[in-house]
């Protein structure tokens, strides 16, 4: 017999702790466009940045905030009374505020400001009592939890509790847990830690050895009542739990684990979609509940099952996860009036003059391949979206390219509204591209990463290339998606110098500049 269903909260962290991926920036638009999809989807409480970070968190958690129509926004600050009354002042206009504060209590965490054990609890109590005074819901975290010892844990969380925060977070800060310990931990706290009935037990889990989503479902066996968790489980390092893989396993296995949330799972795919276009972070396509092979059937064994019966070698339907159970193909004789029923049913309402211009971009489309599928309009609408307020943009791209080098490439870019004219040669097309967008766009950035992948199959599939660039320790993300990969790449790259320009606007105008030659 099972004990009656019981609700989990769903803690969304990708706009702060996902955000830090690195390369992984969002424009403020882009946050409170990513806030919005959480809000309608039914996440419980929205981590919307670290508002003492940076002028342009606060202005993003301070305008998640007024616009939120029911989740609670929180956002963090450290154990400081600085960094909570900046917390206070960017949420304390949502319908639901939320100041949630930390601090390191491991002994290596403990070290960094060099406090003693009984100095650190000091803190804490000082810190958690002020955000009490301001705010009714105050979320208290030991960073680094699950390598502090248990002694010490058990007392910093009393303390915590008796000062006023309402919900304690305990974070596997570097993935380091394994699940039957997140499980005892918390069970142990709840038990043992006078005051712990009185408050929520939450649990954030990174990803380090794979075992994130392992972990928060672990501690929610031990008594945990909050998940923290990221779309497509971006963060730190390997990243967090993903909010998708902790909503799906709860609702499949619903036998062991008689939980709730809020959450309306037909969002998932369309959010996780998102987040991947505007993060510049692919989803891989083994990834669980949203990857590209999530509900991909190759071998003729799992093809003769599923056509007998879809339960055979899949525990839940495409549709519980919004994505379509059949793709309808899109071609060239289709008109505007499909188009906007099939973008609708992707999740993009196009007004009359986005469908024009979208339009155009299909039929374009249409003319190089024999048929496009959902993934080709998802990605064509993505890379419309990172085009659209771009100051720099392609406007030409011709290369040569063969057995015999160099390679050339012709370009035209349009900066600032100004067309400019390059050419270049390099060590393959995609180089001398680059080295013509180099010689119009002058920057300092160097190139960690260029990647390509189909988004359908075939030889006309669309590509989308990503690119990751670091200057000055500002990392940024590029993507885009052409049937012609060289294309891709340039607009790629360009993405990115326009994001970078964006960072640098936001960071001020210390350190290397972008500069314009007019070598046309």
């Amino acid at each position: 017999m099972t004990k009656p269903s019981e609700k989990i909260v769903i803690f969304d962290t990708t706009l702060r702790d996902g955000e830090q991926s690195p390369g992984a920036t969002m424009t403020h638009d882009e946050k409170l466009e990513i806030a919005t999809m959480l809000d309608e989807m039914g996440v419980d409480v929205i981590e919307a940045g670290f508002p003492i970070a940076s002028d342009g968190d606060f202005a993003a958690v301070s305008d998640i905030a007024r616009n939120a129509d029911r989740a609670v926004i929180c956002g963090l600050a450290r154990a400081n009374l600085k960094d909570i009354d900046r917390c206070w002042e960017a949420v304390k206009h949502a319908r639901q505020p939320r100041i949630h504060t930390f601090i390191g209590t491991s002994p290596l965490h403990r070290a960094i400001p060099n406090l003693t054990r009984d100095q650190m609890a000091e803190r804490i109590h000082e810190t958690v009592t002020h955000a009490r005074n301001l705010c009714d819901d105050v979320q208290w975290s030991p960073m680094d939890a699950t390598r502090t010892e248990w002694d010490y844990l058990a007392r910093v969380v009393e303390v915590a509790i008796k000062a006023g925060a309402t919900t304690i977070n305990i974070p596997d800060t570097v993935g380091y847990t394994a699940p039957n310990e997140s499980a005892e931990l918390i069970r142990r706290l709840i038990a043992e830690v006078p005051g712990a009935s009185d408050v929520v037990f939450a649990t954030h889990c990174h990803n380090d050895l794979g075992l994130a989503t392992a972990n928060a479902l672990a501690a929610v066996e031990g008594g945990a009542r909050q998940i923290e968790c990221t779309i497509n489980g971006l963060g730190e390092r390997a990243g967090n739990t993903a909010l998708e893989e902790v909503v799906m396993a709860l609702k499949v296995r619903h036998d062991i684990m008689p939980f709730t949330t809020g959450v309306d799972s037909t969002k998932l795919m369309a959010i996780s979609r998102r987040v991947a276009s505007v993060s510049g972070f692919p989803v891989q396509f083994n990834k669980a509940i949203v990857g590209k092979n999530a509900f991909a059937h190759e071998s003729g064994i799992h093809q003769d099952g599923m056509l007998k019966n879809a339960e055979t070698f899949e525990i839940m339907r495409p549709e519980d996860v919004g994505l379509n159970a059949t793709s309808l193909v899109m071609g060239k004789h289709s008109g505007r009036a499909a188009l906007r029923s099939k973008m609708k049913e992707l999740g993009y309402d196009l007004a009359d003059n986005q469908l024009v211009d979208v339009f155009v971009r299909f039929k374009a489309l249409a003319d190089r391949k024999k048929e496009v599928f959902d993934e080709d309009l998802i990605a064509l609408m993505q890379d419309e979206e990172r085009q659209s307020e771009d100051r720099i943009k392609v406007d030409y791209l011709r290369v040569v390219c063969g057995t015999e080098g160099p390679q050339e490439a012709s370009l035209r870019l349009v900066i600032d509204g100004e067309v400019k004219a390059s050419e270049a040669t390099g060590d393959g097309p995609v180089d001398a591209a680059f080295n013509a967008v180099k010689a119009l766009v002058e920057h300092h950035a160097r190139l960690q990463l260029y990647q390509v992948s189909a988004v359908t199959e075939g030889t006309d599939a669309q590509a989308t290339v990503t690119v990751r660039m670091e200057e000055d320790g500002r990392i940024v993300s590029g993507q885009s998606a052409d049937t012609d990969t060289v294309v891709a790449s340039v607009r790629a790259y360009v993405n990115a110098l326009n994001r970078l320009m964006v960072r640098r606007e936001k960071g001020g105008t210390d350190g290397r500049e972008i500069s314009y030659k007019d070598v046309g």
